[in-house]
């Protein structure tokens, strides 16, 4: 049976903290039992606003997260460097944008070349494996095995917000990506607006190995709890 991994991304467990510059809920204490749930791994995004998840944060899971540790990071600033230090198994580039309520679309590689390029290269030289998370498109696609990122993350943003018929072209959109993307030797993960409604086509597509779910997750676990919430969503990955 084909495994696809689930990487939680915990972001708003710190939100909630963060409303009320509490020392509660503790995101290392989620990602503990996100794991103990069969996650695969958990994703952060240190934003260099800091909205969430705080260096601090990151350090702690570096030391607690035994199975993999994703941190998303914009391709430079303070927060590219912490990474750097902190040393993550993985580090996912996005684009970030000031006020914005959440990443509002893929990296574009062909505007920041010169700066992805760059940050792959100091993750790469820092023993981190490079992702770029991209719109579902063949030149963003290439651009990102031109630059030597290890994998990419289709942005499934779109298909998210879709229905019917459209939402179904978009699902071909990802799997046409996803096969590109591994033609070319990249990694292929996947995420973005995923739950437990619409991830059924994303996950079928045989090409992508990773799903980085975040507020879906964390929005059931709030009614049910965190163990729950996660292996409920496992349950839906290995039909």
């Amino acid at each position: 049976m084909r495994h696809i991994r689930l990487g939680v991304n915990i972001d708003h467990i710190a939100t909630l903290r963060q409303a009320r510059r509490s020392t509660q809920p503790d995101p290392v204490a989620a990602a503990a039992i996100a794991t103990l749930a069969g996650a695969d791994g958990i994703t952060v995004h240190l934003r260099g606003d800091r909205r969430h998840i705080q260096p601090r944060d990151a350090e702690l899971l570096r030391r607690t997260v035994d199975t993999h540790l994703n941190i998303e990071v914009a391709v430079s600033g303070t927060a590219l460097a912490a990474v750097r230090r902190i040393r993550p198994d993985a580090a996912c580039l996005v684009p970030e944008r000031t006020g914005e309520v959440s990443t509002e679309g893929g990296l574009d590689l062909a505007r920041v070349r010169t700066a992805a390029g760059r940050a792959i290269r100091a993750l790469r030289a820092a023993g981190i494996s490079a992702t770029c998370f991209v719109e579902p498109e063949e030149r963003q696609i290439r651009l990102a095995a031109a630059l030597g990122a290890g994998s990419v993350e289709l942005n499934t943003k779109a298909y998210a917000e879709s229905r019917g018929r459209r939402q179904a072209a978009q699902a071909a959109r990802a799997a046409d990506a996803a096969r590109l993307a591994r033609r070319l030797g990249l990694g292929v993960h996947a995420g973005h607006g995923l739950d437990y409604h619409n991830v059924g086509p994303i996950a079928a597509i045989p090409e992508i190995a990773e799903l980085n779910i975040g507020h879906a997750i964390v929005a059931r676990a709030a009614l049910v709890g965190m163990d729950r919430a996660v292996r409920d969503m496992l349950a839906l990955l290995r039909r």
